[in-house]
C-alpha cells in the first residue's frame, strides 16, 4: 500500500475540494492507496468539517486531528508515523502538485528508491502560472535560489530544490530516520535530507508539474528569519549524528513502474 500525508492547518471551505480530489483518487486506484489528513490545531472548523464529510465515505481516508497548532513540520512526521503503507507520500493540502506527480514519486519508490523528492529545478519540471502571477513566481523563484545556494553551504546537501511541497520514502526510512527528526517549522525538509545525506541514503530527484495560483506566500521576513534559525540548529544537530537503517528494513523490493 502507498499512503498519501496531507497536513493542513486552517485550510478553511477549500479544504472539501481537497477531500473529494482525494477520495477520487485513492478509490479509483487499482492498486491499494490511503490518505492521512493531518490537522495541526485547526481551529476553523476543518476538524468537524472532515468528520462529516468522513462519515459519509467509504474511501480509505484517515483524520489525524491534535492541538494546539505545533507546525507544519511536526505535522509532517504525524503522518508519516501515522501512515500504514509501504511507501508513504507527502504533499501540500492544497494539491500544488497534480496526483500524476504524486504517482511518478510513487514510481521512482516503487521501482527501488528509499526516498524521492520533487524538484522544480529538474530539466523536465514544467510550471503552469496565470499572468496576474508572474511577478510573485519570479520573487519566489529568486528567493528559491538564494535559499538553495545558502543551504547548500551550510548542510550537507546537493539537492537544488529542498523545499518542494512532494516527497516520499519507503517505510523503512518513515519508521527509522522521521522521529530522530526535531525541526517543527518549514525547516523539516532541510532536515530531512540532512539526515539522509548523514545517515548514506540517496535521494532521487523526480519532475513535477507545478501551478501556481495566487500569490499566498509563506516567505516574508518573519518565516525567512525563522527558517535561518532552523538551518543553523540542523547544521549543529546533524554534525556528527546519522541514523542507522537496518539493512533487511531498508531492502526495497523494485516493482514496475507506474504507468
Amino acid at each position: 500500500m502507498t499512503s498519501l500525508v496531507l497536513p493542513a492547518y486552517n485550510p478553511g471551505p477549500a479544504v472539501d475540494r481537497t477531500w473529494f480530489a482525494v477520495e477520487r483518487f485513492v478509490a479509483g486506484r487499482p492498486d491499494p492507496w490511503e490518505a492521512v489528513f493531518v490537522l495541526d490545531g485547526c481551529t476553523d472548523g476543518t476538524p468537524e468539517r472532515l468528520a462529516r464529510l468522513s462519515a459519509s465515505s467509504t474511501a480509505p481516508i484517515r483524520v489525524v486531528s491534535y492541538s494546539p497548532n505545533k507546525g507544519k513540520g511536526h505535522a509532517v512526521r504525524a503522518g508519516l508515523l501515522a501512515a500504514r503503507g509501504a511507501r508513504r507520500i507527502f504533499t501540500d493540502v492544497d494539491l500544488a502538485y497534480p496526483f500524476e506527480d504524486v504517482l511518478r514519486i510513487d514510481a521512482e519508490l516503487r521501482a527501488g528508491a528509499a526516498v524521492a523528492i520533487a524538484s522544480r529545478e529538474h530539466p523536465e519540471s514544467q510550471l503552469t502560472l496565470p499572468a496576474p502571477v508572474l511577478g510573485y513566481a519570479y520573487r519566489r523563484h529568486v528567493q528559491g535560489r538564494v535559499f538553495s545556494a545558502l543551504t547548500r553551504a551550510l548542510l550537507p546537501l546537493r539537492q537544488r530544490d529542498t523545499q518542494a511541497g512532494l516527497k516520499g520514502m519507503t517505510a523503512a526510512v518513515a519508521e527509522h530516520i522521521v522521529p530522530e527528526l526535531r525541526c517543527n517549522g518549514f525547516g523539516l525538509d532541510c532536515e530531512f535530507l540532512t539526515a539522509c545525506a548523514r545517515s548514506g541514503v540517496p535521494v532521487a530527484e523526480v519532475p513535477v508539474h507545478v501551478r501556481y495560483d495566487s500569490t499566498a506566500s509563506t516567505t516574508g521576513m518573519g518565516a525567512t528569519l525563522r527558517m535561518l534559525r532552523e538551518l543553523w540548529q540542523i547544521r549543529r544537530a546533524w554534525r556528527h549524528k546519522s541514523v542507522a537503517i537496518p539493512p533487511a528494513a531498508s531492502e526495497n523490493v523494485s516493482l514496475p513502474r507506474a504507468a
